[in-house]
């Protein structure tokens, strides 16, 4: 099971799924309780893809798509991994953390993301690039260092796409490098995301989120957005959240180690346009998107069962 990063939406996109689904309306429900207000109205008058509300509404989605996977596709997943945004789900999905524990960890990190980077890294963001194979990144990192600039590898999501963090004033030089490499910039993500120059932001979240949370061994077995590594205990799952301030994503490695164990199949818990979309995971996998608009549809009959290939 897969809990995707979370992509650019609107409410309109979600809002009649989070209306009728009924494990959709009953997540809420908790959420509502955690949080003193009513989700679904803070979500609607939210401002941004990323606003605070939209995070948690997007996390309360992805559970609640993986919970009518249980139910309508029998999916009994070995392992379950979460990139980037996604760990948020995987918290409550695996109970290394209770449900409301899980909605009320992801409000504070909103919170306390939101304050870090507009005091700390006002100047930094996060860019994609796609179309660039290795050889020809390492000719940009290499005119960053000529140039004197700071910049750090965030996330290597394919052999030919790679996010990289760097100062805000630099965008307009790598749009024209990209382009020159043949390559193609997708988006820019602001605040930035997984560098090592955000260690600070581990040890405040350390203090201010995740003081006084009780992390539970997972009820399946995780597998580390990093590099692969499997994670059984809660204490483990409690140090990848950290991990993901700090360490650099890098998808392939978890393909790798995914296909190693001899899964076959990923089933998708929300809407993702990147990780298992791109080559190295559908050369690798079935990949199952379950959505919002894939679950409202009307469905005759109950589908066969569809289970992950088993542990070896």
């Amino acid at each position: 099971m897969v809990f995707p990063g979370m992509g650019p939406g609107t409410f309109t996109d979600v809002a009649r799924f989070m209306s009728v689904n009924p494990f959709a309306r009953k997540l809420l429900a908790t959420a509502d309780d955690v949080l003193g207000y009513r989700l679904v109205d803070r979500y609607r008058e939210s401002d941004g893809h990323y606003a605070k509300d939209a995070q948690i509404a997007f996390m309360v989605n992805c559970l609640a798509l993986a919970r009518w996977a249980h139910d309508r596709l029998e999916v009994a997943p070995d392992y379950v991994v979460g990139p980037s945004f996604g760990w948020r789900a995987v918290t409550a999905y695996t109970r290394a953390l209770d449900l409301p524990d899980a909605i009320s960890m992801a409000a504070r990190l909103a919170d306390c993301m939101e304050e870090y980077f507009r005091d700390e890294h006002p100047g930094l963001v996060t860019h994609s690039i796609a179309r660039v194979p290795q050889d020809r990144l390492a000719e940009l990192l290499r005119e960053f260092d000529e140039r004197g600039e700071w910049h750090d590898v965030s996330c290597r999501v394919d052999h030919d796409f790679t996010m990289i963090t760097f100062g805000e004033r630099q965008l307009d030089w790598v749009l024209r490098r990209v382009r020159a490499l043949g390559g193609l910039s997708l988006y820019t993500m602001k605040p930035p995301m997984h560098s090592r120059a955000f260690t600070s932001l581990r040890h405040r979240i350390t203090r201010e989120v995740f003081a006084g949370l009780t992390w539970s061994d997972p009820a399946v077995p995780v597998v580390a957005d990093q590099d692969g590594r499997v994670l059984t205990t809660g204490e483990q799952v409690r140090d990848l959240l950290l991990d993901g301030c700090d360490h650099a994503v890098c998808w392939p490695d978890v393909v790798s180690a995914l296909s190693a164990a001899g899964v076959g199949t990923l089933y998708v818990a929300g809407q993702d346009g990147l990780f298992t979309r791109v080559a190295c995971t559908t050369r690798a996998f079935e990949v199952v998107p379950i959505t919002p608009r894939s679950v409202m549809r009307p469905v005759r009959g109950r589908p066969p069962r569809r289970l992950l290939a088993a542990r070896s």
